[in-house]
């Protein structure tokens, strides 16, 4: 049976326009984030109350003034602002983060498996960028940022940032998503429970196998 090119175009259209139609926009105004199921209808991992029980306290949040504590192993600090948080972000496709830098510090290599991210900065000095994936040869995308610069890390993208200045540097980064998530890479590879076995690491990072076993112990939950 002979088909047109015309019909096999129009095909492949409807295809791709299907392959596209994910993550709806909400059909209601809000959908504020509950944790008792009890008359709640469940959207996007969570429960949500009845419209008419919202109040302004469901879309509010306060304290970003404030600045984290840095004194940990990387030297930074991030306070996230998500459907946790402001139940009223639930289903809205937006978070928001500040991210506190001590001197030299560093938000150490992640991914949001979620969201894009765009980040300003608004003090110091920052060495940032993400690296692209395997079919774009892991090219490095990097800038050294002043206050008022904004950088954007696209979704799943690798990425970092380190605080090159002798100055704390404190930075603001909205998120695709009411819960990005987050991984950081050492820490989940190294660091997960159980451990993966330090012969398969060894391989895949060219490390000896004695080193693999070490930074399990450093990273141990």
């Amino acid at each position: 049976m002979k088909v047109s090119m015309s019909l096999i175009l129009i095909t492949l259209s409807a295809l791709v326009t299907i392959a596209k139609a994910y993550d709806p926009s909400p059909l209601q105004d809000f959908c504020v984030a509950i944790d008792d199921p009890k008359n709640g209808v469940f959207v996007n991992g969570k429960f949500c109350k009845d419209p008419k029980q919202a109040k302004a306290e469901d879309f509010f949040s306060s304290g970003l003034n404030q600045a984290g504590i840095t004194n940990n192993k990387v030297q930074s600090n991030v306070t996230t602002v998500n459907v946790d948080q402001i139940p009223g972000l639930n289903t809205l496709g937006i978070s928001l983060v500040r991210i506190d830098y001590a001197p030299y510090g560093q938000n150490p290599p992640h991914t949001h498996p979620r969201a894009t991210e765009i980040l300003v900065l608004v003090e110091g000095t920052l060495y940032v960028g993400f690296v692209s994936s395997n079919q774009d040869n892991n090219r490095l995308f990097a800038k050294v940022l002043n206050p008022g610069d904004v950088f954007v890390f696209p979704i799943g993208m690798i990425h970092f940032q380190v605080n090159i200045g002798k100055t704390p540097a404190v930075a603001f980064a909205g998120l695709s998503s009411q819960n990005a998530g987050v991984i950081t890479i050492a820490d989940t590879v190294f660091g997960s429970t159980p451990p993966i076995n330090p012969d398969i690491l060894a391989q895949a990072f060219q490390l000896d196998v004695n080193v693999v076993k070490d930074l399990e112990a450093k990273f141990k939950n």
